[in-house]
């Protein structure tokens, strides 16, 4: 027995694909073009991975913009003009800070007219592509990612349907298609749901705690509808407060989330645990009883610093869950991707795959201490 290794979706991508993304985002580039390179890319990142010694292995995304707003391509309905996100409630209080941030050029589009699936073909061909990577690389288990209705909804803003609640309700019934052949497929399915704790910070900054836990109580029912049937043991729920360096002082915190999170169907819980605004909150799990049958998946690293964690640190972040929750009920992770956004990401790519390497050693040094 020993602590498994994971991470969260995103890998650092070569610039040739980076600047195909781009140009294909902006209407100039063949999308037989993208796919001819992201599969090549695909194919490396998954050998990448089995190589450095991590278990549970993805796409790394590589096809992808990013994690939200990938369906814009595929589904009907986003046609509306760019719409920026707000701006941060923490980086407000430190504006000249914020101005100095760079975002992604890439659109996010609203949601100007009825969703429906235009092209599913590429959800069945992103599942084509990894599946082969993966008997080529000998990898057994695999994971991968897609978007909640509530994080799709905070990116690609409502202009077309009544209600947030309507909004959220028609995600949540077309996006099922997609949750379905992934876990069809064999692969563990990855509910990216920043939207659960980011979300306060954000696009909810306005409302009250009170107000923002019936929001991300809303979300998490209809997400629970999109994924009527399917085991909860092949799948897990990733949340975060936003894969950025910044001051963070106004995030939610973990235990005025966390009964909301388990209501969750998904058995696997994906938190940051190394952000420094996050990484005490494993004492939550002192006064909260993971409930039966659920796994934690704390991030080991922390995705926006190039400093490389010293193994033994994460090994003692991975013992501190293990001893509250019980050891065969953790898996170590990252708190988010390496390149959230294709174009602006945060970590040097060597960097990227020495911090993993790190992770895979401390996970081993934690084996041997909780199974000694």
């Amino acid at each position: 027995m020993r602590i498994l290794t994971t991470h969260i979706g995103s890998l650092p991508r070569p610039a040739e694909l980076v600047t195909i993304l781009r140009q294909h985002d902006a209407g100039g580039a063949a999308a037989a073009a993208l796919e001819a390179r992201a599969r090549a890319a695909v194919d490396d990142v998954v050998r990448a991975q089995v190589a450095a010694g991590i278990d549970i292995v993805n796409d790394g995304e590589q096809g992808r913009t990013d994690y939200s707003t990938y369906i814009k391509d595929r589904l009907t309905g986003f046609e509306g003009e760019h719409a920026d996100q707000v701006i941060g409630a923490d980086l407000k209080e430190f504006p000249e800070f914020a101005a100095r941030r760079r975002g992604s050029v890439f659109k996010r589009p609203t949601c100007s007219g009825p969703i429906a699936w235009r092209d599913f073909g590429a959800v069945e061909r992103d599942i084509q592509t990894l599946a082969r990577a993966a008997r080529t690389a000998g990898a057994d288990n695999v994971f991968m990612t897609a978007v909640s209705p509530g994080q799709a909804a905070r990116f690609l803003l409502n202009r077309y349907y009544p209600t947030d609640e309507a909004y959220i309700g028609a995600l949540a019934e077309v996006l099922k298609r997609e949750y379905a052949a992934i876990v069809g497929a064999g692969f563990v399915l990855q509910l990216d749901c920043p939207d659960l704790a980011s979300g306060r910070n954000n696009q909810f900054q306005h409302l009250a705690l009170n107000e923002f836990q019936k929001v991300a109580a809303m979300h998490v029912e209809a997400l629970n509808h999109a994924v009527a049937g399917l085991p909860p043991e092949r799948m897990r729920l990733h949340i975060c407060w936003g894969n950025y360096e910044g001051p963070h002082h106004r995030d939610v915190a973990l235990r005025d989330i966390i009964e909301i999170l388990f209501r969750a169907r998904p058995a696997g819980l994906s938190v940051e645990a190394a952000n420094p605004r996050h990484a005490h909150e494993w004492s939550v799990f002192e006064e909260v009883k993971l409930p039966e049958g659920k796994v934690i998946i704390p991030g080991v690293l922390d995705t926006t610093t190039n400093f490389i964690e010293h193994p033994e640190l994460v090994a003692q972040r991975i013992v501190q869950y293990a001893r509250l929750v019980g050891r065969e009920r953790v898996i170590a992770a990252v708190d988010c991707g390496f390149a959230t956004f294709a174009d602006t990401p945060t970590i040097d790519h060597k960097i990227a795959w020495a911090k993993l390497g790190a992770m895979v050693e401390g996970a081993r040094l934690a084996s041997r201490a909780l199974w000694k």
